[in-house]
């Protein structure tokens, strides 16, 4: 068997997120059945990590045990031949042994998209959060700094069913981009918490209503409790972007400004 890393690309709607669930419609169970039928492997798909129901992903990317001496330029086309078109593969090369999706990862970016008119087009359904009240896109980018550097996230965390040990992360850069109607937000970190973009999106949008300041959201993010911030942005509008696995693939996306 040899190791092959695989990037993935999925419209999250039709999906229950990534995580395997029983025989639900998930990414990581469309991808298993796949590798099942196609290479007569019962091989785990393990990803960079988990994303929501109805996130979607434009480089997701996971590891899987195949067998040895298949061409990674094959193993694409034939996956994509039996996956559904809402789910690509867009790229396979072969990878250490010792290389896993999510133990080898040391950051990701994340980006997260608003329709801000009072329409919303028929093809942006579910791929965006609309938001019809107009918003202070100045002010939602001169807020965006406040989450950059090493901070500790609690306030920006929604615990599940456990208790994350460590809530302390670096973001490297966050940044607002518009072309209204569309405004962009990106986020690179050498980790994310639990739903912590959305979370993070919802208070930067709250800045944008009017209804927060630069000053608030030190005041939450110095509070290190989830109580003390707002609630979270809809799943359909994340998009996880990039996966990072040295330095110098991070600091060159960073550079160019996503």
């Amino acid at each position: 068997m040899s190791n092959y890393r695989m990037t993935v690309s999925y419209d999250g709607r039709a999906y229950l997120g990534w995580q395997r669930h029983g025989d639900k419609p998930t990414v990581q169970y469309a991808l298993e059945q796949a590798v099942e039928q196609l290479f007569g492997v019962r091989a785990a798909v393990r990803g960079s990590g988990r994303t929501d129901r109805g996130a979607h992903a434009n480089g997701q990317v996971a590891s899987v045990e195949l067998p040895a001496g298949l061409q990674p330029e094959d193993i694409k086309e034939q996956l994509n031949s039996v996956l559904a078109k809402d789910l690509r593969v867009v790229d396979v090369r072969e990878v250490p042994d010792d290389f896993h999706a999510c133990d080898s990862a040391i950051g990701k970016r994340y980006r997260y998209v608003i329709w801000n008119d009072k329409k919303l087009p028929k093809d942006r359904d579910g791929r965006v959060w609309h938001v019809t009240s107009s918003l202070d896109v100045q002010a939602m980018i001169d807020a965006c700094s406040v989450f950059e550097g090493e901070h500790d996230f609690a306030s920006f965390a929604t615990r599940p069913n456990f208790k994350q040990k460590m809530t302390h992360r670096t973001v490297t850069m966050a940044v607002i981009n518009h072309e209204l109607p569309v405004i962009t937000f990106d986020i690179c970190a050498d980790g994310f918490l639990y739903k912590m973009v959305r979370n993070i999106v919802r208070a930067i949008v709250k800045v944008g209503e009017g209804r927060y300041t630069r000053e608030d959201l030190c005041r939450i993010l110095e509070a290190k409790d989830r109580k003390a911030a707002p609630g979270t942005a809809p799943a359909s509008g994340l998009y996880l972007e990039s996966v990072y696995y040295s330095k110098e693939e991070m600091s060159e996306d960073v550079n160019r400004g996503f």
